[in-house]
């Protein structure tokens, strides 16, 4: 690859980011499709976000993506936002169109296409959803859009649980009869009548945390997903009972190769971008 006048940049904004796998993927991606185009780490304090989006801007920056702990904050400062960026309240993608900012979300489609991998039709399933922060607003949009029957949302707190739900009374009809929002300690009762789990939480990022609910519950029948990008205890019982599971890496690629196809309109080359980080799910 040959930088020059020419070669556009894009990049993520994170804090911190030097952990990220989107600067491999992506930058395979451009080279696979000759793109010229090169991928950054930008790693931007919280208190400087306002700086770092008007950069987009000043230096011409193509577009971002936009990670941990910025989604939320980097709204105010875009001149557009697309119809899941209002609902879900939270942004991963941004794109430049000369000056003029334009937020995406695209981990709700990162994390439906990852568990189409797994479940080709996702429509009238029942899903236990664990946590009820902003990866699960994404997860819970893209089940509301595939038109799942049942979600069970269980958080530590209900009420944050319920608040969720009362947002989203605001954009789809009918969800209080879909989303049923319950505490941990509820998990254990209802596993037994869902087909899909998903953890959005960080426990299990640890070896040393305490299961989210009794695994024993778990059974083959029962596809599990969780979001962190290990094999954690949830997934190592999932596994041993020989349930289909994935981690938290079709979500990245999938919302990732999503990113792309925003900014340069062309298909993004999954196979390619999964070969990078040399996933084999």
């Amino acid at each position: 690859m040959i930088l020059d006048g020419q070669t556009k940049v894009y990049g993520i904004f994170g804090y911190p980011v030097k952990h990220s796998k989107s600067p491999t993927f992506q930058t395979a991606a451009f080279q696979h499709l000759g793109i010229n185009a090169v991928y950054v780490p930008f790693e931007v304090n919280p208190e400087s976000i306002s700086q770092a989006v008007e950069s987009l801007r000043v230096l011409k920056i193509s577009g971002v993506n936009v990670t941990i702990p910025h989604k939320e904050s980097v709204i105010p400062y875009v001149n557009e936002l697309s119809d899941e960026v209002k609902v879900i309240k939270a942004a991963n993608t941004i794109k430049n169109v000369d000056g003029y900012l334009i937020a995406y979300n695209t981990d709700w489609y990162g994390f439906v296409e990852g568990l189409k991998e797994l479940e080709p039709t996702i429509e009238g399933k029942k899903v236990l959803v664990i946590g009820a922060g902003g990866s699960s607003r994404a997860i819970i949009y893209g089940l509301l859009k595939e038109g799942v029957d049942k979600i069970y949302l269980a958080n530590r707190t209900v009420e944050r649980a319920k608040k969720l739900l009362n947002e989203y009374l605001q954009h789809f009809k009918v969800v209080d009869k879909i989303i049923h929002p319950i505490s941990l300690t509820d998990i254990n009762e209802i596993v037994k009548e869902v087909d899909i789990i998903v953890n959005t939480t960080s426990v299990g990022l640890n070896d040393e945390d305490f299961p989210l609910f009794n695994y024993d519950f778990i059974e083959q029948r029962h596809t599990v997903v969780d979001i962190i990008y290990k094999e954690t205890k949830l997934l190592k019982v999932a596994k041993e009972k020989g349930c289909k599971y994935q981690n938290g890496y079709p979500m990245l690629i999938h919302q990732g190769a999503k990113s792309f196809e925003i900014w340069t309109g062309q298909k993004a080359p999954i196979d390619v971008m999964k070969k990078s980080l040399n996933l084999h799910y």
